[in-house]
């Protein structure tokens, strides 16, 4: 009853005109930053960043929110209409979702996109809203050494599950991991890594990274990719369903959201690999088999319903743990401590009208987001023919401008070139820019953890492993780094001849992706 009680007051602030003026805002701009291709909720959230330190923290968290869920949708809407991403998260839903449209049927394909959204979104805000309490209450129990153990696996975790390339994601990690250490330490006071430079000495601003990676680096690689004229876009008129397609498309709704869900709220988790195997369900399940590949219905409900669960999944951990799973999260991570909110458990306790608030805002937006774009999905459309040009010069005026505005600095304009020449070529050489901007936060935080734990035990290694529950998370981490090695060998002891490399199948290297990576 009493998380209840809490998630009514949330409703009570997220209600007001000012915050409900803000999730309009933030669901509007998500879905329109969305639709195009090679941008993302989490490039809007670093650009926005800097320019909302002059409003109050729960509105600007309110606003973020809705870019976080509006985006989920617009990737749909691109994908769709182009056949091209305008998130990861949605490539599986290209596969169905282009064939529909090309077909005559973008108005249906839109259609179950939103209302999936919806339902996915709605279930998933009810689950958060009962998860997020019980891993606070579990979280509130853990010593430095456990928490040490959770960031390490979310670290490796998340690193081994993104690009074609393992040793790829581990050097974006270290990488970032490198820029974590950036300034004094703080225990001994020793400057580290600043070759002598006063302006290193605080450390370097996580927005002015996350800022320069996502939009200084994507804007550089997007550009550098596309055409600058206005791409074709298939017409599409007011979404519609018919009575057919919603009884074929409410069972995937909700199998999508079993599947969303749990691996959002996982730390390591992310939208892609519960999309894609939404989709796996749906072909095996669907009465009509043979139309998978030339434009189900099935194959665009689910997917989609995964992605938006998952969406509110991530939430789980960032609020709970302080612990972001995707590049999004990551970000709201950094707008929370930015605030001078401590992320973590004790969140909810010092901070609880400001969770609840943004927790009750996510069922808002979900309904802003049906409301608005099933009747604005031409308009959406449109945004496709905005001239590259425009659309990247544009980007990159707002990243310089809020780049300077986090500290009045111009020394942050040169860290903004260098770190978004950093995205760029990590880019280019196929790198994950996710393993970075999560090490840039959670490194300095694990590093506290660590070092807090060896004071505890007096500096013996053994504080680090005191409990089951920290030897549980190192046996998970010893599964992520070797499983793989494993199932490389399993069908040598089979008998049979280890299976050769075949086409990249990861969702960061297919042709649908290749313009939205991030």
């Amino acid at each position: 009853m009493g998380d209840l009680a809490s998630l009514l007051g949330g409703f009570g602030d997220a209600l007001s005109p000012v915050n409900l003026a803000f999730a309009a805002l933030g669901v509007v701009l998500g879905t329109a930053v969305g639709v195009l291709p090679g941008i993302g909720p989490a490039m809007t959230v670093a650009l926005l960043l800097p320019l909302t330190y002059t409003l109050e923290p729960t509105s600007a968290l309110i606003m973020f929110a809705g870019i976080y869920y509006g985006g989920m949708y617009g990737g749909s809407t691109t994908a769709i209409l182009l056949n091209t991403p305008g998130e990861s998260s949605s490539v599986v839903t290209a596969l169905e979702g282009n064939k529909m449209a090309r077909n005559g049927r973008a108005a249906q394909a839109l259609s179950t996109a939103a209302i999936g959204s919806f339902v996915a979104g709605t279930i998933g805000s009810v689950l958060l809203v009962a998860a997020a309490p019980l891993m606070v209450d579990l979280a509130v129990g853990l010593g430095e050494g456990d928490y040490f153990a959770v960031m390490v696996l979310a670290l490796l975790a998340v690193t081994a599950v993104l690009g074609s390339s393992r040793v790829r994601g581990f050097a974006s990690l270290f990488t970032g991991l490198a820029i974590g250490l950036v300034g004094l330490d703080a225990i001994s006071g020793q400057a580290r890594l600043t070759f002598g430079v006063l302006q290193l000495i605080d450390g370097i601003d996580i927005v002015v990274v996350a800022v320069a990676i996502f939009a200084v680096g994507e804007a550089l690689w997007v550009a550098s990719r596309m055409r600058r004229a206005a791409v074709e876009v298939i017409p599409v008129g007011r979404p519609w369903m018919g009575r057919e397609d919603f009884k074929r498309s409410w069972k995937p709704w909700l199998r999508g959201t079993a599947f969303g869900f749990p691996f959002g709220a996982v730390p390591a988790g992310g939208a892609e690999l519960p999309t894609f195997l939404s989709y796996v369900t749906e072909r095996k399940l669907s009465k009509h088999p043979e139309e998978f590949g030339h434009g189900a219905i099935e194959g665009v409900a689910g997917p989609e319903a995964a992605n938006n669960a998952s969406a509110a999944g991530t939430l789980v951990p960032t609020l709970a743990l302080g612990i972001p799973t995707n590049a999004t999260a990551a970000v709201l991570l950094a707008a929370l401590i930015s605030y001078g909110f401590q992320p973590g458990p004790l969140l909810f306790e010092r901070e609880p009208d400001l969770v609840w608030a943004l927790i009750a805002s996510l069922f808002i937006g979900n309904l802003l987001l049906l409301v608005l774009n099933l009747p604005l999905a031409p308009v959406w459309a449109k945004l496709l023919r905005i001239p590259r040009p425009y659309l990247y010069a544009g980007i990159l005026f707002f990243a310089t401008l809020g780049a300077y505005a986090a500290n009045l600095q111009t020394f942050d304009l040169w860290l903004l070139l260098a770190f978004g020449v950093l995205g760029f070529v990590m880019r280019r050489f196929g790198l994950p820019v996710l393993p970075l901007i999560i090490g840039v936060i959670i490194g300095p935080l694990a590093e506290e953890r660590l070092r807090t734990a060896l004071t505890i035990s007096q500096g013996s290694w053994s504080g680090l492993v005191a409990t089951p529950f920290s030897l549980a998370v190192y046996a998970l981490v010893a599964l992520v780094l070797l499983f793989p090695l494993y199932r490389r060998l399993l069908p040598a002891r089979l008998g049979g001849r280890p299976a050769q490399p075949g086409p990249a199948t990861d969702v960061h290297d297919t042709p649908q992706h290749e313009e939205a990576h991030r």
